[in-house]
Formats: structure tokens, C-alpha cells, sequence
């Protein structure tokens, strides 16, 4: 069998390496002309570890730093609003941490991971022939067509390839809100936390455990809003908040922060058509809420190797229709409850701040349990049944 994933990001390498461990002749297709080394930072759940280990690379995950000791909500002047111990609970219930790691050092794992030539670095894609049972998938790029038996779309939110595939599906819509996310040096040794201000606002400080921080910010309504440095807006926006907000915006340095207009694709009809499968963001965006972006296009592509018979190329289409079972109810759930958790914040300050002070009195473990049906996920054996 011979596949073609169009996208170099953490779901394209995942596919790629995925397929690679089945057997599978890999290449896989960036339109930047180098790896992606930018990004903040990206939070695996317990899900993700598991998908991971399917990879080779779940040990060499988890050494990095976990959410572990208090976490909880403050206002904008420093009162803590909730504290929990939803690091430790989730172990508990799950047996994984919450990781987080730096975007790109997991990119540099899975490029470990792939043969040297797997990737081919300036090859722009602007079009696809899904293909059928009796011919292969076709994709144009850099106006050269090339053949395959599979073809993998990991191309975004903004997938040219899923266009292609369902013209009159809805394209992502504005989530209402812009994120802007950063990784900055840690004043001492600061504790985790999410901040909840007026309009909407909010700020988050995770220590990474390697004497930095990721950090995120949100606020509503401003995608028409745009700077040339996206610092003076954190400033402007954050500055006059509790400590350490400010001194850690202060240490920002020019091109630092990654700014996105969030975006968030309804329920597509399929996750494939022919031979050509989407995976990740390219098939299920959702707003950040849960943080399960980049798990989600993990599994995606554990799923995908899974279920493909390396062997019999001819029965493809046969193969991402089981595709399609086993992950577009689950996209679906994980995406309409990240979207009622964002909408908690379209509400009042009082009640927002009234929701949260709620949170105490919750034990962490019960918090934990709510979660199962998007952290209790089992990757399912090659070649084997479809996964619960």
C-alpha cells in the first residue's frame, strides 16, 4: 500500500509514523519549506498518552512536565475563585497524567521517528481525486498529480482537501472569541491557574517544569482586531492584572505569541469519501476548551493505521467507512461539549465567577469522572476490531 498525508503537523507526522509501523509506504506532503519549530505548547490527555505508546513514543511523552498539586480559577485581582487537585484525580481515575510539552519538541519526536525522506517540505496541494474501489486517489501538487491508495488530508481547519471532498458542507465558523498562546520563562516557581476577568477574558499560567511557562489568553469579539506586535494587545488587554500576568507578558519578546481567531467546522456528513480520509483539525475542528485538538488528531491517526488492511489495498473505501464509524460520533461529542464549555463564558461576570465558586465544592474526583467519556478512549489493535 502506498499513502500520501497532505501535512506536516503533529496529525500528519502521527498518520505517517502510524502507517509506517504497518507497513505502509509513507510520504508526506508540508507546503512550508521546514519543519513547523514554532508553537506554544500542547496539553495530551490521558487519551493521547495511550495513542502515543500505539506510536513508540508514549514513555518519551511522559517525562515531560504533568499538571500535577492545585490547580483552580482566580479573578483579575488575584483571588482564588476555586482550587482543586484535578492533576492527582485524574491519575487516579485514568492511570496517565495531563502532559504538557512543547509543540515543538513532539514534532521533533515524530520526525525522530519517521525515515529521513518521509517528508517533503514545499509541496503545496491545491487538489484531490478521491478515487473508488478500481482507481487509486489522486492529488495535485506543485501541478504534478500523484497516485496513491491513500490519501490522508491533514491539512487544517482550513482543509483545501476537504472542500474538494464535500463542496457544499459549511466551512469553520468564528467560535466568537481570538486566543493568543506563548511560552515564556517562569518567575520562581509559579503555580497553574486560569484567570477569569470582565467580557469574556481570560488568562491561564502552566509551568512546563523546564523553567518556563505556556500561557494562554482569550477574549471576545476582536477577530477584525489586528496588530502588528500582538504584545501591546496582551498588555493592554491583561497588564493591569494579578501578578505574575504582567511580569510574564513584560518577558515576551517580539513575533512571541501566536495569535488565532478561534474557528470550529459543524459536524461534516463523513470523515472520508473514496480513499481519501481527513483526520484532525482538517475533519473535526473545535474550539480549545477541553484541549483535546491535538489528542483527538492523534487518535485519528491511530484509528486510521488500525483499521486499513496494508495488504489488500483494493478494499480502502471499505476500510475508512469503519473510519468514519469509529471516530465521527466521537469527534462530534468531544465537539459540541467543548463548545457548552466555552459558552459558560458568554455569560454575566457574577455568574461566571458564581459557576466557579461552585467548583469547590465539588471533589475533584467526581470532576475527573465527568470527564470519562472524552479521557476513557482504548486505541484499538491493528487490523483488529473497531475501538470503544
Amino acid at each position: 500500500m502506498k499513502a500520501i498525508v497532505v501535512g506536516g503537523g503533529i496529525g500528519g507526522l502521527s498518520a505517517a509514523l502510524a502507517l509506517q509501523r504497518r507497513g505502509v509506504e509513507v510520504q508526506v506532503f508540508e507546503r512550508a519549506d521546514g519543519p513547523n519549530t514554532g508553537g506554544a505548547a500542547l496539553s495530551l490527555w490521558p487519551n493521547a498518552l495511550r495513542a502515543l505508546d500505539v506510536l513508540g513514543l508514549g514513555e518519551a511523552v511522559r517525562r515531560h512536565a504533568a499538571l500535577g498539586g492545585d490547580s483552580g480559577i482566580r479573578r483579575a485581582d488575584g483571588h482564588w475563585l476555586a482550587r482543586t487537585q484535578l492533576g492527582p484525580a485524574i491519575v487516579a481515575r485514568f492511570g496517565d497524567p495531563l502532559v504538557l510539552i512543547a509543540r515543538r519538541r513532539l514534532t521533533e519526536l515524530l520526525l525522530a521517528a519517521l525515515p529521513a525522506d518521509a517528508v517533503a517540505f514545499g509541496q503545496s496541494v491545491t487538489d484531490v481525486v478521491v478515487g473508488s474501489r478500481s482507481s487509486p486517489a489522486t492529488i495535485t501538487a506543485n501541478a504534478t498529480r500523484v497516485e496513491a491508495d491513500l490519501v490522508v488530508a491533514a491539512d487544517g481547519v482550513g482543509s483545501v482537501l476537504r472542500s474538494g471532498l464535500f463542496p457544499a458542507a459549511p466551512g469553520p465558523r468564528y467560535a466568537g472569541y481570538t486566543a493568543w498562546r506563548m511560552t515564556v520563562p517562569a518567575p520562581g516557581a509559579p503555580e497553574s491557574f486560569e484567570t477569569w476577568g470582565p467580557h469574556g477574558r481570560r488568562f491561564a499560567v502552566l509551568p512546563l517544569g523546564d523553567g518556563r511557562c505556556y500561557c494562554y489568553a482569550t477574549a471576545h469579539n476582536l477577530a477584525d482586531r489586528r496588530l502588528d506586535d500582538e504584545r501591546d494587545e496582551l498588555l493592554r488587554l491583561f497588564g493591569s492584572w494579578h501578578r505574575p500576568i504582567p511580569e510574564l507578558l513584560a518577558t515576551l519578546a517580539e513575533g512571541a505569541v501566536l495569535r488565532n481567531d478561534i474557528s470550529e467546522l459543524p459536524p461534516l456528513p463523513a470523515l472520508h469519501r473514496g480513499r481519501v480520509a481527513l483526520l484532525g483539525d482538517a475533519g473535526h475542528a473545535m474550539s480549545p476548551e477541553l484541549g483535546q485538538g491535538a489528542c483527538l488528531a492523534i487518535e485519528d491517526a491511530v484509528v486510521l493505521a488500525a483499521l486499513v488492511d496494508p495488504t489488500d489495498p483494493v478494499d480502502t473505501p471499505t476500510d475508512l467507512e469503519r473510519y468514519t464509524r469509529s471516530r465521527l460520533a466521537r469527534t462530534t461529542m468531544i465537539g459540541r461539549r467543548s463548545r457548552r464549555a466555552g459558552a459558560l463564558h458568554n455569560h454575566s461576570t457574577l455568574i461566571r465567577h458564581t459557576a466557579a465558586r461552585a467548583m469547590n465544592r465539588v471533589p475533584a474526583r467526581l470532576i475527573a469522572r465527568g470527564l470519562r467519556p472524552v479521557l476513557d478512549w482504548r486505541p484499538p489493535p491493528p487490523g483488529g476490531a473497531e475501538p470503544r
